[in-house]
């Protein structure tokens, strides 16, 4: 197993190292085995001693077992290494006296009465185990007896294997040689079983178990100093390895059963059977579910368990902090809803690669082991080799078998530390407290508080590295959108509470945000950057460019930017003079995109409504002096006029403004706004009455004398008899048929009534 190499961060490198944290241990991972059940199956039984791969680094999964090897993973999942030397001078077959290098394994198989010999009376060790001899020896251990079984072997063995799921992932060719990676999916199930009688198989080694857990990570800080403890969702202890092997990470995340022995110490983690896990790129996340860039949706609810920066949290209190782009595991049910969900592409990182030169990989293959198998992804999207650029920083994700690349760069003034410079365990920039990876301090260590820096920043938001803040490639790419109050929430995750004057005109806008001092942010409006060109929604392209898989989109509307999907974008053309920003990445595909609802500005599309001004001043003389009356008492006049203001869904309102157009309340208007207090045009939307629900070909199309108009994604529906807004399918369902504001060829507003 290749020793992780230390880790050196200095300009003129053109090769990424590697280091693992001081006090960790060797870990291991197979680069021939990348099926993600069987990692997850040979990570679990190689941690307890079942199994283990070779020197080279491979597991063989396709290699057939012979049943002398296959004995003595019985005895390890029997959780009975501890009796071995009770068998070694037993010789109960005589083709595995004790010289053999099994036989004590053999002996205490056949002894506790899960494996035979043949009728030769021979044990024949180095024969290949089959399939079905290798279901009769797990029923066996699950206390089921031949007269359980009956009828024909292996058949009926394979039946009831099938029957309690010891079978499952392994085939029903019960005469077929059993390869490695099926006895790794046999005796995983094994450990999920239940016996014929009194609980599970786990309940009857002589251990306790706890089920129900949720892995965290399996690099925590152990009692014997070594990071190769686990730690459950469920609480702060740490539980250290009985073995002392360290876990290659594969099962962080999941759910599933910690077994520990008599010491409290772990034999193993058992992973849930799961149903299918998928990682996404998001386009939105709200509290009922959340939408990939894809357009696919994914049933949530607020109680939904969520694993974000290494802490189990419900949906409800992690859903607004994830933001487009970001990365999410979902382990999905048979229903297609989300069982429990993991942000990030697995657990918290404890190494990472920094690349120094385009288009390289160098080091990827520290991070997994020596595995070239895994797939590719930069800031949540598949990539190849070529798209990784210069200070790029690598992850591996063993859950997911992926390197995930990631391109965040935080620059700023750098405020302070935890526990010291030289060895900062934390460091703080922007306001915010940045965990830092072991393999990050040396290079941290080269600034002190009050330097100017940029940070390079892993996947889930800790500090890999850092170099001067200054230069092109290095520069800083931090964009967020403002809030009330002058918090700013980065597109990466963060959320910033610096104070800043320049937020106060800013809120609800992207911007670029970096810092020059301690405790202050500088702000500046997103823009520039433009892809050129129009943007294709249905070819998903800008102008010449492709947009990129994961593309985040923006829309500005009254109350901001408010992230969108690209399939929620009714509109099949948008003009170029609508992207207010485009951003093209190091694939020359188009990632962020920032889209104007109207080319002069922001439009709102809704029912007027007129509102009296009344304004009483001085009325004054030709010469602009006030008259007076004979009493000397300045006369003053009150003068009355009308205001228009526009109102939409969910009672959102914007004006009302003075206007000189002739607008009626009970209007629908389309009215493009100029900043927050005025406007620059104000129109009627075409009407068309007494249109029948048989004209709707589909919540997106309606066609009316011959003419087809599309239907906005943010219509708005009017309820006239309750006056209240309503959504379209409730509006469908009150009416059977409805009134249609239009322009542009697009349905912007609807009104029913009985």
């Amino acid at each position: 197993m290749k020793r992780f190499l230390s880790f050196l961060l200095a300009g003129a490198m053109t090769l990424s190292l590697l280091v693992l944290p001081a006090g960790a241990a060797d870990v291991v991972r197979f680069s021939d085995v990348t099926d993600r059940n069987t990692i997850m199956a040979v990570e679990t039984l190689r941690l307890m001693g079942v199994l283990d791969g070779y020197s080279d680094s491979t597991f063989r999964p396709g290699a057939a077992l012979n049943r002398a090897q296959f004995c003595k993973m019985a005895v390890y999942a029997m959780n009975g290494e501890e009796e071995l030397g009770l068998y070694n001078t037993v010789t109960i077959f005589p083709d595995a006296k004790p010289s053999h290098w099994a036989s004590a394994y053999i002996n205490m198989a056949s002894r506790k009465g899960v494996i035979a010999g043949f009728p030769d009376g021979k044990f024949h060790p180095e024969r290949s185990v089959t399939v079905g001899q290798a279901v009769t020896i797990l029923l066996r251990m699950l206390g089921y007896e031949d007269k359980d079984i009956g009828g024909v072997w292996p058949a009926s063995y394979m039946a009831v294997g099938a029957t309690v799921g010891l079978t499952d992932g392994v085939g029903t060719n019960g005469n077929a040689a059993l390869t490695r990676g099926q006895a790794a999916q046999l005796f995983l199930n094994l450990l999920r079983a239940d016996m014929k009688e009194k609980g599970s198989y786990l309940s009857s080694l002589n251990a306790t178990v706890l089920e129900n857990q949720v892995l965290v990570t399996s690099s925590a800080t152990g009692p014997d100093g070594l990071e190769t403890a686990m730690k459950l969702a469920s609480g702060e202890t740490v539980y250290q390895m009985a073995s002392g092997k360290a876990s290659n990470g594969a099962l962080n995340g999941l759910r599933g059963t910690l077994v520990l022995n008599k010491s409290g110490k772990v034999i193993t983690f058992v992973p849930d059977a799961m149903g299918v896990q998928t990682t996404i790129t998001v386009a939105s996340a709200k509290a009922g579910q959340i939408v990939d860039v894809s357009g696919a949706v994914y049933t949530v609810t607020g109680k939904t368990q969520t694993y974000y920066n290494g802490e189990e949290k419900p949906w409800s209190e992690v859903f607004s902090w994830v933001s487009a782009g970001s990365t999410v595991t979902l382990y999905l049910n048979s229903a297609g809803g989300a069982d429990y969900i993991f942000v990030g592409g697995g657990s918290a990182a404890s190494s990472a690669v920094i690349v120094y030169d385009n288009g390289s990989t160098a080091g990827f293959a520290d991070l997994t082991g020596g595995s070239t198998n895994y797939k590719l992804y930069k800031n949540g999207a598949e990539v190849l080799g070529r798209d990784i650029r210069k200070y790029d920083v690598a992850t591996y994700s063993p859950a997911t078998n992926s390197i995930r690349v990631c391109d965040t760069r935080i620059s700023g003034f750098y405020e302070s530390c935890s526990p010291s410079p030289d060895e900062p365990s934390e460091i703080t920039v922007l306001g915010h407290a940045f965990p830092v990876l072991a393999t990050a301090r040396e290079s941290i260590s080269k600034f002190k508080p009050g330097d100017q820096l940029t940070l390079l920043l892993t996947e889930d938001n800790q500090v890999a590295g850092a170099v001067e803040a200054k230069g092109a490639v290095a520069a800083s790419n931090a964009i967020g959108i403002v809030r009330e109050g002058g918090r700013v929430d980065l597109l990466c995750g963060i959320s910033l509470s610096g104070g800043s004057d320049d937020g106060k005109d800013l809120v609800g806008q992207l911007v670029r945000v970096s810092s020059t001092s301690r405790g202050r942010l500088s702000l500046s409006r997103l823009s520039g950057g433009n892809a050129g060109g129009n943007l294709d929604v249905a070819a998903r392209t800008m102008g010449q460019r492709k947009l990129a898989d994961n593309v985040m989109i923006f829309q500005n509307g009254v109350n901001g930017a408010e992230s969108v999907s690209l399939s929620s974008l009714t509109d099949g053309i948008i003009p170029a003079g609508r992207i207010a920003y485009a951003r093209v990445n190091s694939s020359d595909k188009v990632d962020l995109i920032v889209i104007n609802s109207g080319v002069d500005g922001i439009v709102v599309y809704g029912r007027a409504f007129v509102d009296f001004r009344e304004e009483t001043k001085e009325k004054t003389d030709a010469d602009g002096k006030p008259l007076k009356d004979e009493h000397g008492n300045i006369i003053y006049e009150t003068r009355t006029w009308e205001a228009v203001g526009v109102e939409y869904g969910n009672g959102q309102k914007v004006g009302p403004f003075t206007t000189p157009y002739n607008i009626s309340s009970g209007d629908y208007v389309a009215i493009t706004l100029r900043g927050k207090d005025g406007f620059s045009s104000l129109k009627k939307l075409d009407e068309t009455k007494n249109v029948p629900n048989s004209a709707w070909t589909s919540e997106n199309l309606v066609t009316v004398g011959g003419v087809t108009y599309k239907v906005s994604s943010d219509v708005h529906c009017y309820n006239r008899d309750m006056k209240m807004w309503v959504t379209l399918s409730e509006a469908h369902a009150y009416a059977e048929q409805c009134t249609i504001y239009t322009s542009g060829g697009y349905v912007r507003c609807i009104e029913v009534k009985r």
